[in-house]
């Protein structure tokens, strides 16, 4: 293989791509319009997270109010013995 053959195959293939390319024609307003549909979606990605975000938070908030209402109003079993009576242990208070 001699060193014109990749030369001439690169030259033809060169020709046939500009001519490919030469024949395409784009419309005048297409990129406005790609660009228009582009941030429709970026808008409409943006305020769906924001909804989803404000959903979450909401339904995290509702679920704590909920668990500090079933929360039994009697002392529990951490604060039910008397200060200074666990085995050894010495409470000064506050």
């Amino acid at each position: 293989m001699n060193h014109t053959e990749p030369d001439r195959t690169e030259q033809e293939l060169a020709e046939a791509l500009a001519a490919l390319a030469g024949g395409v024609r784009a419309a005048p307003d297409a990129y406005r319009t790609a660009r228009g549909a582009w941030l429709r979606r970026e808008r409409r990605r943006r305020l769906v997270l924001a909804v989803l975000i404000t959903v979450v938070f909401a339904l995290a908030t509702l679920i704590g109010l909920w668990v500090l209402n079933e929360a039994p109003s009697s002392a529990g079993v951490i604060f039910s013995g008397l200060p200074g009576t666990r085995s050894g242990a010495s409470w000064t208070g506050w």
